[in-house]
């Protein structure tokens, strides 16, 4: 039974990734089980500034279940939220950097930008909400 659960997890795990076009090297899923549910968090990294952003999280009555919500997440977020593009800089750093985020409002997507970062960490510069295509 365990091993059925872990290879249908890593299964999940690896759809995920090709659905974001994001390698494995680059995606880091998080679960914690919080007052007897499971919260899974789906973290990208960028090798070009070397930071770390929210791209989903989920919450589910079974471990299986918060990753089959987030593979649903990621094969029809395009159609159910917003595209914005954030430019932003390390507070310290001289090098004006630019994030996309998939999120239902302005507040969604900077939330994605300052997941588990001090928000005195970096200065952002402008939100832009882009068009529809």
């Amino acid at each position: 039974m365990v091993k059925k659960v872990k290879d249908e997890r890593t299964e999940l795990q690896t759809q995920i990734s090709r659905y974001i076009s994001i390698g494995k090297d680059y995606l880091t899923f998080k679960l914690e089980k919080k007052k007897g549910r499971f919260a899974l968090q789906l973290i990208t990294f960028n090798p070009i500034h070397e930071q770390s952003f929210l791209f989903h999280s989920t919450l589910a009555d079974s471990e299986l279940e918060a990753y089959r919500q987030m593979l649903k997440y990621v094969k029809f977020h395009k159609e159910e939220e917003s595209s914005y593009t954030i430019q932003w800089m390390i507070i310290g750093e001289n090098q004006l950097h630019t994030s996309y985020f998939r999120a239902s409002n302005i507040l969604g997507a900077l939330d994605k930008l300052y997941f588990k970062r001090d928000p005195n960490s970096i200065t952002v510069f402008s939100v832009m909400l882009n068009p529809i295509s």
